[in-house]
């Protein structure tokens, strides 16, 4: 056999062994590429094709592939032009859909965007076996359609309806439950419910969550935004948990999740961290809860109310919850109490793999230290608004935990900086794959004398700006310099003397608006040679900020990343004037200018791009500036602008040679109908995609 191994060739390997390596391979660029090889592994590929993201505009029925008999998985969300009618730009919108049920007729799973129940309705009639969908509108709901609608072509026509996803489908919470029970076949056979509403503010009221789960008894999988409130009608309360533990006894997946969370405003860095109302949840409730769910493997309680010594409670989920892999807690007070090293509440789940404690007034370092000893499988742990936990609890954590953590976040902690966050993540500094901190600079010493002025405006215009940024700099690096020592004697001081952050690949940041991302290298990331992917979030009113003080937020700072290739930008968190500004302030395009400013160094291969709001005119556009700016990367493929822009604005971006793949997208709620501020039609879009596919444009791969 040894002597022969030489002679084998590739293509002596079995058709069957060989599909099954092809069918392995996820990404969809290097499946092109093997496809490229000859024409055998041309037909190989396309036959194990399972998932399939349909692009391009949909009046192009000629490029309409059908070699993908195989595909299961279909996505028709991003069809141009963006959220538009899907079928609507056919004069025979049936013949369409039945052109789409022949390039794949075997697709059981569908995304697609809804602007109407007349779409849903012919899509649902060419696939009778789907068993998954996913369903996304960020345009308003049409108020005339009668309630359910939106779902009743749906249920009428998938008798094999298992898995339903509406958490990006604008509805009203009234429209599910009509629809739901007039097919009570269909309620009966899901196992996956998302009704997690992202685009909406309103969550459902107890008596709707009830009548829901009632008629779904088979659920496993449950995502539901609701009200913790007990001042409103139709609240979440003790009763409403024992009765949904009841209803739904299989469910291995919950995530109960209070309307006000998805609006992610940053907390008060100086409050307690406890709300003015408490959550009407008791321990003694949430002891019986868990004990109904014995299947459980991932819990989310998010209330953003007071539930207070939840210790005993947490302490049964071991116990009665075995299978527990992954558990969120929001506003939890006395999850651990972590005295005299003693393990006591959420440090008694020993099969935990991930954590995420959220707003917990009272979690301290000696509960930190006692989470690591209880909880050695821990892979995952943020740690989100605790006010009382400091860098050293942190580090003691990451310290017991060094050999399985491998993803860390931390924001909105108060005794946290950049600086801290990064001395906290020293022992596991050569595993951690992924990782999110505050970009908080000044000193925690600075910060609070700060907060007891209440006339912080004030003293920021007295103050040059570009001085106090320059000193901001010279800060860091003292602190880069200290750094180097922990925060406390180890006994071996050449434990972590690597600086190398050699397994991170994945790196998310929050910044608030006018701050830069210059000293993060001096902080102690300069030395990140697996970094492909970053995000970056931006958040703040800059109608209270004077013209920006430097020329960028310092993107060209990121250039010592050799393998950055993928960039999330979302400034949709800045507030700012869309037309002409107040005097001496500035209008977003210059805002625009200050964070884009560099970007064309870096060697992106694909970014996604939040412009910043008008709140008063709900308008998110992209600019002259940022267009500009964005023409000048060289090396993109992939570009999506999520808000609106005007079609010569658009033309710009045909200068990127290695253009492939643009989409102006209006995902926010509530997306424009009618887009009369932009020049962004169907037209527009059209032009664009035309000069864009041109074989006049030459794409050197």
């Amino acid at each position: 056999m040894a002597g022969t191994s030489s002679y084998v060739h590739f293509h002596d390997i079995p058709d069957v062994v060989l599909a099954i390596i092809f069918s392995l391979v996820a990404d969809t660029r290097t499946r092109n590429v093997m496809s490229l090889v000859c024409l055998k592994w041309h037909l190989l590929e396309r036959s194990t094709r399972k998932s399939f993201t349909l692009r391009g505009n949909i009046r192009d029925l000629f490029f309409l592939p059908t070699c993908f008999r195989a595909v299961t998985h279909l996505d028709l969300s991003f069809l141009s032009p963006w959220g538009h009618p899907l079928l609507d730009s056919s004069s025979n919108p049936l013949l369409l859909a039945q052109l789409l049920r022949h390039a794949f007729p075997s697709v059981v799973s569908l995304v697609v965007y809804i602007r109407n129940p007349s779409t849903l309705h012919l899509l649902a009639l060419q696939w009778p076996n789907l068993r998954h969908v996913k369903l996304i509108r960020w345009h308003q709901r049409l108020p005339t359609e009668p309630l359910g609608s939106d779902f009743t072509a749906l249920f009428k026509y998938s008798g094999m309806l298992s898995s339903l996803d509406v958490s990006l489908f604008h509805s009203w919470t009234e429209d599910l439950l009509p629809a739901i029970k007039a097919y009570p076949l269909i309620a009966a056979s899901l196992s996956h419910l998302n009704i997690l509403k992202h685009s909406s503010a309103e969550g459902f009221k107890s008596y709707e969550l009830l009548a829901i789960t009632a008629s779904c008894p088979n659920l496993r999988k449950l995502l539901v935004t609701c009200i913790f409130d007990h001042r409103f009608i139709g609240f979440v309360g003790d009763q409403t948990l024992l009765a949904l533990a009841s209803n739904c006894p299989c469910l291995s997946l919950l995530h109960l999740v209070d309307a006000t969370s998805l609006s992610n405003i940053r907390p008060d860095p100086n409050d307690e961290g406890y709300t003015s109302e408490d959550a009407s949840i008791s321990h003694t409730t949430l002891g019986d809860v868990f004990a109904g769910l014995p299947l459980l493997e991932e819990l989310v309680l998010d209330v953003c109310y007071n539930v207070r010594d939840t210790w005993p409670a947490l302490e049964l989920l071991n116990s009665r919850c075995p299978r527990l892999k992954a558990l969120k807690l929001g506003q939890f007070h006395g999850i651990c109490r972590g005295i005299n090293a003693r393990l006591d509440g959420i440090a008694l789940c020993q099969g935990l793999e991930s954590l995420s404690i959220k707003n917990s007034a009272d979690l301290t370092d000696k509960a930190l230290e006692a989470i690591s000893l209880g909880c050695p499988r821990l892979s995952k742990f943020e740690v989100l608004g605790c006010k009382k936990i400091t860098g050293k609890g942190m580090w003691e954590l990451t310290h017991a935990l060094r050999k399985t953590l491998v993803h860390v976040k931390i924001s909105f902690c108060k005794n946290f900086n950049a600086v801290s966050s990064l001395q906290a993540m020293e022992p596991i500094r050569d595993r951690i794959e992924r990782l999110h901190i505050d970009c908080v600079w000044n000193t925690l010493d600075n910060s609070e004398n700060q907060t007891r002025s209440s006339s912080s405006q004030e003293l920021s215009e007295s103050y040059n700006l570009q001085a106090r940024k320059r000193d901001m700099i010279k800060e860091e690096k003292m602190l880069k310099k200290k750094s180097k020592s922990h925060f406390h004697d180890v006994g071996d001081s050449n434990l972590y003397s690597s600086r190398t952050w050699s397994k991170l690949h994945h790196l998310s940041l929050w910044i608030g608006v006018g701050e830069l991302l210059t000293p993060l290298s001096l902080a102690g990331l300069d030395d990140c040679p697996a970094l492909e992917e970053i995000e970056i979030k931006i958040e703040g009113d800059s109608r209270n900020q004077q013209r920006p003080c430097m020329d960028s937020l310092g993107l060209r700072s990121l250039a010592c990343y050799p393998r950055l290739s993928r960039m999330l930008l979302d400034c949709s968190g800045v507030i700012g004037y869309a037309l002409t500004a107040p005097p001496g302030q500035a209008d977003l395009s210059l805002w625009e200018r200050f964070f884009l400013n560099g970007i064309e160094i870096l060697n992106l291969k694909e970014l996604n791009y939040w412009p910043a709001q008008d709140m008063d005119l709900n308008q998110r556009s992209l600019f002259l500036p940022a267009a500009a700016l964005l023409a000048q990367c060289g090396s993109l493929r992939k570009l999506f602008i999520h808000g609106t822009t005007n079609e010569h604005f658009m033309m710009f971006l045909l200068r990127i040679p290695t253009l492939r793949d643009v989409q102006v997208r209006e995902d926010y709620y509530p997306a424009p109908e009618n887009d009369t501020i932009t020049e962004m039609r169907v037209e527009s879009c059209r032009r664009f995609e035309d000069a864009l596919n041109s074989s006049n444009r030459h794409i050197p791969d």
